[in-house]
């Protein structure tokens, strides 16, 4: 499980030359090693920690202050996380109002003893989760700093995400646990509250110590440097641990390069398994040892591999050397080289099961190496994540169908709700967690979908490729994924940026008249939504044959190459979006038409596609 060094060497050129060249053209991201050591009391369920991280300032700002999550101080009655959820129309129902209930027993906290900056004690202030630090010396621009800080932390009882005694009755979940640097970047400081959405966090190697009862397995981010040490990786646990010290603790040693983000969990009662894909990634599954848990996850395993390489080839190769999941949390939740999921769902519904692991473990693409801020872009992390992980299932499961179909389905419904709200909406703002979840997740995965409509298909497959390649690693907005589709497709896309995510704007179009021209017939097509795309259009003739007519947006500047269509294509005048009805003539009699058929290939999220097919 040790890295070597020829592997470090290889990994350095990477991933530190692609930064180079963006720091070069105006691109800069922070930087932070952290160094932790906690203890962890199983009886009290209490953490003391010491941590120490070293923080670049790679921005061409003074950093006059700072910020850290405390993101227990969530799981507190009364606070932001509790009043919000309660507030809610829609609830999450691992959530409602199970904070409120806590007793102090139950509750979780972090509370800073000492704070240290270069040596020297700081003042701070906490606001529920947000630490703010007012710094006696500015950190000026090219420094590098360090900070220390002395914590104790009590686990709260599972209720979202992170915690203790979760309902598969996994002792530990530890997500969100350990005081975290806020984000930097160039639109300043993001200090968000936690109230259960995603993540933002910086760039950074970790070095964790996790020291607790001999008894307990640790599956999570980060290679273990000291397995030997521990007794992992031998087939008799019971007969290792005699060799181990009599103190009944031990201590893991994690190490992790390049990641924004450090979970792990622990039980008395996990065991391992283990992978290797053709990429020589090691896959690790830690889970329960009941008999029905450890045969449904080594039925998923060989999925979970095939997975893996599958999204080697259509992303990019997964950058690191091992990947655990692991039996945790309250559903699924992706983090550095890990997640952490329920682990009986593969008992009653394998494929349901298999979903769960793919689409978790594919974040590692869409937001664990292309960390996008998730609280403005969470659909770039879940929405492409769920294109990925439809597309895997489709792949490995033969499914019937369209891959998009039922994901087109479900956007109709929500788009014609009248709930919906435009994807730009912070995601801590949707006024109902479906609004979110419906967007983030659906709208999400039909906006790659569209775009392949729009581009092409084989430039959507370029484009997700060359986005991977150039932002791994960094922060991408959703204007460096749109300018990569830009540029490959050689067309103008900010309009569809503009519509699809910043509006709630629909699809609408229809085929309204069939009109004899002696023996030309004139077709009448009309846009009664309020987004304009551009139309395919297929004549089917009665003696058999079909015709497909494409008609670009002006807009658009350019057209889709239908070099690899299956159809004959031939090329309409633009259509402007000003204006709501388009005309044309088809050198066919109208009574040899049978049908005229808008978007024959379904790929428009067109929201009433029954107006989309007109017979003669």
């Amino acid at each position: 499980m040790k890295s070597t060094k020829l592997s470090s060497i290889i990994w350095g050129l990477l991933v530190f030359t692609p930064a180079i060249a963006y720091a070069q053209n105006g691109y800069w991201q922070q930087h932070v090693q952290y160094k932790i050591d906690v203890s962890i009391d199983t009886e009290k369920y209490l953490v003391k920690g010491h941590e120490s991280l070293s923080y670049k300032n790679n921005s061409p700002d003074t950093l006059r202050n700072v910020y850290f999550h405390l993101y227990y101080n969530a799981f507190q009655p009364n606070s932001m996380m509790d009043v919000r959820s309660r507030s809610l129309p829609d609830p999450d129902r691992r959530v409602r109002d199970r904070i409120f209930k806590l007793t102090p027993s139950e509750i979780g906290y972090q509370k800073i003893s000492a704070l240290r900056h270069n040596g020297a004690i700081l003042d701070f202030k906490v606001e529920g989760t947000v630490m703010e630090v007012a710094l006696n010396q500015p950190i000026l621009p090219g420094e590098e700093t360090v900070f220390t800080l002395d914590f104790e932390s009590q686990i709260p009882v599972q209720i979202r995400r992170t915690g203790r005694n979760n309902k598969e009755n996994i002792e530990l979940s530890m997500a969100q646990w350990y005081p975290k640097m806020a984000e930097y970047d160039y639109e300043g400081w993001h200090s968000d509250p936690y109230i259960a959405r995603e993540f933002h966090g910086v760039w950074g190697d970790f070095e964790v110590n996790i020291t607790l009862d001999k008894e307990y397995v640790i599956g999570g981010s980060g290679v273990l440097t000291n397995p030997q040490e521990i007794g992992f990786g031998y087939e008799d646990k019971a007969k290792a641990l005699t060799i181990l010290p009599v103190d009944g603790k031990l201590t893991w040693k994690f190490k992790a390069e390049n990641i924004h983000d450090f979970v792990w969990a622990a039980d008395k009662h996990f065991m391992v398994q283990k992978t290797k894909t053709k990429n020589d990634v090691l896959l690790y599954f830690i889970h329960q040892k009941d008999p029905e848990v450890v045969a449904a996850w080594k039925k998923m395993m060989p999925y979970a591999k095939k997975g893996f390489e599958l999204m080697a080839q259509f992303v990019g190769q997964y950058p690191y050397s091992q990947y655990s999941i692991v039996q945790g949390g309250d559903g699924g939740m992706e983090y550095g080289m890990a997640t952490l999921i329920n682990g009986r769902g593969g008992i009653k519904n394998f494929k349901g099961f298999c979903g769960l692991v793919f689409h978790e473990s594919f974040h590692s693409w869409f937001q664990h190496v292309l960390a996008t801020n998730e609280s403005k872009f969470a659909w770039m992390d879940e929405g492409f994540t769920s294109y990925a992980d439809e597309y895997v299932t489709h792949q490995l499961f033969e499914t019937k169908g369209r891959i998009h179909d039922n994901t087109y389905q479900s956007y109709r419904r929500w788009a014609t709700s009248g709930l919906e709200e435009p994807l730009s909406t912070h995601a801590d703002y949707f006024q109902r967690n479906r609004s979110y979840g419906a967007g983030s997740y659906t709208k999400g995965a039909v906006f790659l979908y569209q775009l392949g409509y729009i581009v092409g298909e084989k430039n959507l497959n370029k484009i997700i490729k060359k986005y991977f390649t150039l932002w791994k690693f960094k922060h991408p907005t959703s204007n460096d994924f749109i300018r990569i589709a830009e540029k490959i497709s050689n067309m103008e896309l900010n309009w569809y940026m503009d519509y699809f995510i910043n509006t709630t704007k629909t699809i609408d179009y229809a085929v309204i008249s069939l009109e004899l021209k002696e023996s030309k017939t004139q077709i009448t097509l009309e846009n009664r939504g309020g987004m304009p795309m551009p139309q395919e259009v297929m004549i089917h003739l009665k003696d058999g044959t079909q015709h497909f007519y494409y008609i670009p947006l002006v807009m658009m500047r350019g057209e889709k190459d239908h070099t690899f269509s299956h159809h004959k294509v031939k090329t309409l005048p633009d259509w402007s979006w000003t204006h709501k009805t388009y005309r044309f003539e088809v050198p066919f009699a109208k009574k040899d038409i049978e049908r005229i058929t808008l978007d024959p290939d379904q790929k428009m999220a067109d929201i009433n596609p029954n107006n989309n097919l007109l017979k003669a």
